[in-house]
């Protein structure tokens, strides 16, 4: 009876034993699933987090490129002034510009056109040495200076023979110096005139009149400036003015020499100064 007793105690123990087992592994497996829930739900979030600091990072990006196409734009920021518009890194060369000019010369500019011619002239003039008037030229050659523009003159003895547009080979020298000054500044143009005396042109003649021969003197004296010494030609205009310009009376054989001549004007070009600028 004992050991029934004891047998059956050891049987209802392994009963409960097991019972307990089974209901602490539901209960395990129950948390290991939840917890596995939890592991994919946390994967998924951070798969969304790191999308979302990805997004940020590129709109981070994208401010800080336009932060700096900002700062870019206001360093670049363009003015007006007398309807010509000037970038703040312009306005910073040209003063840098501005200090080596003659400072009595500047207080006269009253417009920022003059401002500019000032400085053009300034380089120009440091090229328009002795070197450009060669011995024995010193009665065929002139050069002018009002204010900004720079006029040079010569003779018509020393471009041309009487009542031809042929340029004269003895003049190659001079229309090399030319070249070299003109070349020396790329900030102008150049306006070649021609220039004759009153005298009419001989029956029979190639040249129909004067206004033909100084246009055709003026258009040889370019052909030559840029065919024969690289002269561009967006820089040079013809001109051709006849006899109505004479520098004196033509009532002489003196006057009509001196009324006879090729004027070669350089004129500071404003636009092509402010492209320099801005490609320095």
């Amino acid at each position: 009876m004992k050991k029934l007793i004891s047998l059956t105690l050891l049987s209802g123990a392994f009963i409960f034993t097991s019972c307990v087992s089974k209901k602490k592994y539901a209960e395990l497996e129950s948390q290991y699933n939840d917890t596995r829930s939890e592991l994919v739900k946390t994967k998924v979030e951070k798969e969304e987090i790191e999308e979302k600091y990805a997004r940020i990072e590129e709109r981070v990006a994208d401010y800080n490129s336009k932060i700096q196409s900002l700062r870019d734009t206001n360093d670049e920021r363009l003015q007006q002034y007398e309807n010509v518009v000037i970038s703040n890194k312009d306005k910073e060369k040209m003063k840098a510009a501005l200090a080596k000019v003659d400072q009595n010369e500047l207080a006269q500019a009253k417009t920022l056109e003059d401002t500019m011619n000032l400085i053009i002239s300034h380089n120009l003039k440091k090229n328009l040495d002795n070197t450009l008037i060669a011995e024995g030229e010193e009665d065929d050659i002139q050069i002018d200076i009002d204010e900004t523009v720079v006029m040079i003159t010569v003779s018509d003895k020393l471009l041309f023979k009487s009542g031809s547009a042929r340029v004269n080979p003895k003049a190659d020298n001079l229309l090399q110096r030319l070249a070299n000054v003109i070349n020396s500044e790329p900030a102008m143009e150049v306006m070649v005139e021609g220039h004759t005396d009153s005298q009419t042109v001989k029956p029979g003649s190639y040249i129909k009149d004067n206004w033909e021969l100084s246009v055709d003197r003026s258009t040889a004296v370019i052909r030559e400036l840029q065919d024969g010494y690289g002269v561009n030609p967006e820089k040079l205009i013809a001109a051709g003015r006849s006899s109505y310009h004479p520098l004196t009376e033509n009532d002489s054989k003196e006057g009509r020499a001196t009324n006879r001549r090729t004027r070669i004007v350089i004129l500071p070009n404003l636009d092509k100064f402010l492209a320099l600028l801005s490609a320095n």
